[in-house]
């Protein structure tokens, strides 16, 4: 789901351009639709019954324990005729993170709550620096409540690893945001 402009993702302000380099990146097509927070839902169902006509049978969804995301999730799924899918639900945080980092995943520190984490951790890698980090501040570690956002840039499932080439920090309301404005394909 893309912002009102088309320009970024509605939930982490990531740039489309970025977006459309990860989905290359990873080797699969990608569907978007231009939403405001007023009609989210509305357009949220409108692309899922457009895949489902296209044969696609559930959403695989990262949520890991907020509830009312996940209600929230498994409603609208149900709406439209699709099976909700929360194969991260209930799993212990640290085993996830050891998983991700341990199987050769890589990410970027995004966007981060400025009132909880420092400007000098955006653009850093998510590793166990970070982490151990957010355990001795007491921050959720997966960011679960928005704390952070990252950006996978590599792994197995890559086919391409994404280089963040030219981006900025900048500070929205509460945030600061990783601006990336050129990203490499290697």
């Amino acid at each position: 789901m893309l912002d009102e402009n088309g320009l970024s993702s509605k939930t982490h302000g990531v740039r489309k351009e970025v977006i459309d380099a990860q989905a290359e990146a990873v080797g699969i097509p990608i569907v978007y639709e231009k939403t405001s927070w007023e009609d989210y839902e509305e357009k949220f169902k409108d692309i899922v019954k457009h895949l489902k006509a296209l044969g696609v049978e559930g959403g695989v969804f990262g949520d890991i324990k907020l509830q009312e995301h996940r209600e929230w999730v498994e409603r609208v799924c149900s709406d439209v005729g699709i099976k909700a899918l929360e194969p991260l639900w209930g799993e212990a945080y640290e085993e996830l993170i050891k998983e991700f980092l341990t199987s050769g995943f890589e990410a970027t520190i995004v966007s981060i709550k400025a009132s909880l984490i420092k400007e000098e951790w955006l653009g850093q890698n998510f590793g166990w620096k970070f982490i151990e980090f957010l355990k001795s501040n007491r921050i959720d570690l997966l960011g679960e409540n928005g704390e952070y956002h990252t950006l996978v840039t590599y792994g197995p499932i890559f086919k391409k690893r994404i280089k963040i080439v030219e981006s900025e920090k900048i500070q929205a309301e509460e945030r600061w945001i990783l601006k990336v404005s050129k990203i490499d394909l290697l």
